[in-house]
């Protein structure tokens, strides 16, 4: 069983590249905050995740005071939306890239070029769509900024080279590039999430750290895989093949929270997923994340959300509405 695989099913990621561009020293460039890419994508009313891949040449980027050298292969991650800074080392004022999003999109993925016309650094970019309250489980853990180098093995190159070869020719437009290229992009985002657990050092907590732990990550996965199933303390330490004392401690040491505790927020969050997503009734979301009854499950919702979930439902469709009237 695989932990974040169950966790990245559930949530549905919604991938593609948005931008391929090749800078010339002296440059710098700013990526905004990743919400101002949602009116550029349709429908997009989930947390936009936007990550970089460097090809070739060698830059900086900025977040905060955090300042990284990466070099070809390495793809940086902005998990939370931040936004952050690119430049060549001694860059003239950065471009921003706010206002720059008309033009990027617009263009689709043909090459862009920018820059003083000295060495060259060239990047691909591409975002992910998640699910906001689901996605949270997993990026909650992550650090503002991360990079990773895809190249230090056979099966990165391969992936690395797909996409150059993919956006080769630049034309997005041509039969079945543009789900090819979705499936690079989510392919590429989730290398690198599993690439960077990988990497994790032992004392590292939060909730991929807790996935990547053999008897932990056994349990989340179990509970995520079947979230509907009357799940005890006891049964889950048989699934983690340890006592019942030793998984609540090991589960609070990485999760902060009990392994029930944790199961009873996800089966709420999953619930309020499905309250936006499906015409479901609420008696029939009850039971599908594990609830006896549709009273219980309103009891639950109401604590966690502040509202009973047919409350809820109609003011996140009203909500919704007003948003495309706004936009039309």
């Amino acid at each position: 069983m695989d932990a974040l695989s169950e966790v990245l099913r559930t949530v549905k990621l919604d991938a593609a590249f948005f931008f391929n561009a090749e800078f010339s020293a002296p440059w710098g460039f700013r990526s905004p905050i990743s919400s101002k890419l949602a009116p550029y994508i349709n429908q997009s009313r989930g947390h936009v995740i936007v990550y970089h891949l460097l090809i070739e040449g060698k830059a900086y980027v900025h977040l905060g005071d955090e300042r990284l050298a990466i070099a070809p292969g390495d793809v940086v991650i902005c998990p939370h939306g931040d936004s952050h800074a690119f430049e060549s080392g001694s860059s003239p004022r950065a471009v921003d890239g706010e206002g720059e999003l008309q033009r990027i999109f617009s263009q689709g993925l043909k090459l862009s070029r920018m820059g003083g016309g000295g060495e060259l650094a060239r990047f691909v970019c591409g975002y992910m769509v998640c699910e906001p309250s689901l996605s949270r489980v997993f990026l909650a853990g992550l650090p503002p900024m991360f990079k990773v180098n895809i190249r230090q093995d056979q099966s990165g190159r391969w992936l690395e080279n797909s996409i150059r070869y993919a956006l080769s020719d630049g034309d997005a437009s041509t039969e079945g590039t543009e789900a090819v290229l979705a499936k690079l992009c989510e392919t590429l985002f989730i290398e690198t999430l599993r690439r960077y657990v990988k990497g994790l050092p032992e004392a590292q907590t939060g909730w991929l750290a807790g996935a990547h732990d053999a008897q932990v990550g056994k349990v989340l996965a179990v509970m995520h895989r079947q979230t509907a199933t009357r799940w005890t303390l006891s049964s889950l330490a048989n699934v983690a093949g340890m006592s019942r004392a030793v998984l609540a401690h090991r589960f609070r040491q990485y999760l902060g929270e009990p392994p029930l505790s944790y199961l009873t927020r996800w089966r709420l969050q999953q619930g309020a997923q499905m309250l936006t997503s499906t015409r479901d009734s609420v008696a029939q979301i009850a039971t599908k994340v594990g609830y006896e009854s549709e009273q219980a499950f309103n009891r639950a919702f109401k604590r966690s959300f502040g509202a009973p979930p047919a409350r809820y439902r109609n003011a996140r469709r009203d909500k919704a509405v007003s948003r495309r009237s706004e936009s039309q």
